[in-house]
């Protein structure tokens, strides 16, 4: 992943179609952290361009996430063929005439990222009744189909900030994407809205333009603006950076772990540097999301507590039963 909060998507709409691959994999290397698959199907927007069997080719050209904008009237006849061909998130749009929680749910369901996108004119409440379901909400700033088009300031500042309200429930994992306009010129507003991803496009596939300089103006700008508007001028950490929540003994640290995975926070639990225990094994750190862990905090500080007063406890039992005297604090 990339340095900063901001994410940037590499739409490939604009990239070589007939050399895809080599486009794909210079992106990644040009610093991009995920691939943007604008899937249209000519009847949901007036614009045809690939399937899943493209997909699937290109699956093998990077490990990098794969992220689906399926601007598709019937996204559920062919989602199975989507999540087969590899896409890690896959995006729907809330205007397509289709029951849509069933669609959501199967996405989910297989593991992936479920998302919905809004067309320019479409309020966000329409994204109201699928809450609960939502991993991604795209807003689009442009009329979804094709690339190259102006950025609409005005839908972003109306939608944006609301769109981060609209998944602020999730500890983890929520995503607002902005699709349609995004680069140099327009990262800084979106950034200081408080966007996760930025979906660039044309920026980055433009003849003469240097890919890897292109992603660090917008994440650089995206950050700054985020910065200046939403972190007191701090210069934001990354929002998937994992950050130390408790250092337990082993068999303690493993069911705090448990608990907080059960709210959809992943857990990463090492033995670390914290003391060594009585029984010959240091404490084991258990490392969460950064952009977890105020709920952590709020959730889990006296189970953490708890814990804590247990394993010293623990320790001196152990001492005990050796035979030896724990020392005093302070010696």
């Amino acid at each position: 992943m990339g340095e900063g909060r901001a994410r940037i998507a590499a739409s490939i709409l604009n990239a070589n179609l007939g050399n895809l691959a080599y486009d794909v994999r210079r992106v990644i290397r040009a610093g991009a952290d995920r691939i943007h698959l604008d899937v249209m199907d000519a009847q949901f927007v007036p614009n045809l361009t690939f399937g899943a069997g493209t997909i699937r080719a290109l699956r093998p050209a990077t490990k990098a996430p794969f992220d689906a904008h399926l601007m598709i009237a019937e996204p559920g006849r062919w989602l199975d063929a989507f999540l087969e061909a590899g896409c890690d998130s896959i995006t729907i749009h809330v205007e397509i005439t289709e029951p849509i929680e069933p669609v959501l749910r199967r996405i989910r369901a297989a593991g992936r990222a479920a998302g919905l996108a809004l067309r320019p004119g479409t309020p966000l409440s329409a994204l109201e009744p699928y809450r609960e379901l939502l991993d991604i909400v795209m807003v689009m700033t442009v009329e979804p189909g094709f690339g190259g088009q102006d950025f609409m300031r005005d839908v972003a500042e109306a939608k944006i900030l609301q769109a981060r309200d609209l998944l602020s429930h999730k500890p983890w994992g929520g995503e607002v994407h902005v699709d349609g306009g995004v680069n140099r010129e327009t990262a800084e507003l979106v950034g200081g809205l408080g966007a996760d991803v930025l979906v660039v496009g044309t920026a980055l596939f433009t003849k003469g333009r240097d890919q890897a300089r292109e992603v660090r103006l917008v994440r650089t700008l995206a950050d700054e603006g985020f910065a200046n508007e939403r972190n007191d001028g701090v210069p934001p950490r990354p929002r998937d950076e994992m950050v130390r929540f408790a250092q337990l003994p082993r068999h303690l640290a493993g069911p705090l772990r448990d608990a907080v995975e059960r709210g959809d926070v992943p857990v990463v639990m090492l033995r670390g540097d914290g003391q060594v225990n009585p029984d010959g094994v240091r404490d084991y750190d258990l490392l969460i999301p950064r952009s977890a862990e105020a709920w952590a905090r709020d959730q889990f500080s006296e189970a953490r507590e708890a814990a804590s007063v247990e394993a010293d406890a623990w320790r001196a039992r152990l001492l005990a039963a050796a035979g030896d005297t724990p020392p005093e604090p302070g010696t």
